[in-house]
Parts: structure tokens; C-alpha cells; sequence
């Protein structure tokens, strides 16, 4: 597959869970979401914006933070403009964003930003709902233990 995110050259890191069958690395994650992320799951003020040909729109915190269930490390964001974060990963060495795509050619700036917390993110009822649906769907597809 022809990745695109940031990161992916180097988004090998292993999973810390056998929840999800099949998922291992970073780069299998992006490839399971990929038939997931929809409108739904988009960020409500972003879902008029949202098309299979830029599906990571709006995706981001939920993301980031599904992959920290699945990949430990932490979730850090870069301050945005209209003050919304950006969310993306880091495992170790290893920084990767799997939903970059939606800035197209934009170049971000993934060092020395603030970290993410779930609780602060979750406080927002409709992101927790997004959040718990494309979680349930990825175990729907890919759970493994049970």
C-alpha cells in the first residue's frame, strides 16, 4: 500500500494489546481505518468537508488516542488555528499521524508540543461517542481476545 501519513516510513512499532487480530503495527491500524472513518466519525464542524477522498478529515483525537490504546506512548497536539489541537502519536522514537493526510502538501510542525489528555478531550460527550464507535467497529472487525 502507498502510505501517505506522517510517519509512516518508520510507524513499525509493535502493538502492547492482542485485542485487534491482524493489527501490529501503526501501518495496519491506518489500513483497518480506512474502511471505518466516515462522516460520523468526523469532527461534527468539519463533516460537511468529509469525502472518501479525504476521510481523514476530522479524525484525528479520536484516532490518536485509539492508537495509544492499541500502541502505548502518548498523544500530543499541535495548536491549530482557531485553537483546536491536532493529534498525533508518540511511541518512543517513533512519531507518527495517521490522519496528516487532511492537511494535504501543508507541512506540520510535530516537535515541542503540549501533550493530549483522553479525559480533557472525552469531556466533549460527542467525541466520546465517536470515539467508542470507531473503536467497537475496529473490534468488530479485528477483535482477538476476549
Amino acid at each position: 500500500m502507498n502510505y501517505r501519513f506522517y510517519g509512516w516510513e518508520h510507524a513499525d512499532v509493535p502493538a502492547i494489546t492482542e485485542e485487534y487480530q491482524g493489527i501490529r503495527t501503526p501501518r495496519e491500524l491506518y489500513d483497518a481505518l480506512t474502511g471505518i472513518w466516515c462522516q460520523y466519525t468526523c469532527a461534527p464542524r468539519l463533516r460537511e468537508g468529509w469525502s472518501l477522498e479525504n476521510q481523514t478529515l476530522g479524525q484525528c483525537s479520536i484516532t490518536a488516542f485509539l492508537a495509544q490504546d492499541i500502541f502505548g506512548g502518548k498523544v500530543y497536539g499541535i495548536l491549530r488555528p482557531g485553537g483546536n489541537y491536532h493529534c498525533y502519536n508518540v511511541v518512543g522514537d517513533c512519531v507518527f499521524d495517521l490522519t496528516s493526510e487532511q492537511f494535504g502538501e501543508e507541512v506540520l510542525n510535530y516537535e515541542d508540543n503540549p501533550e493530549q489528555l483522553r479525559e480533557v478531550h472525552f469531556a466533549k460527550e460527542e467525541k466520546r461517542e465517536r470515539y467508542r464507535y470507531l473503536r467497537d467497529q475496529l473490534k468488530k472487525r479485528f477483535g482477538g481476545k476476549r
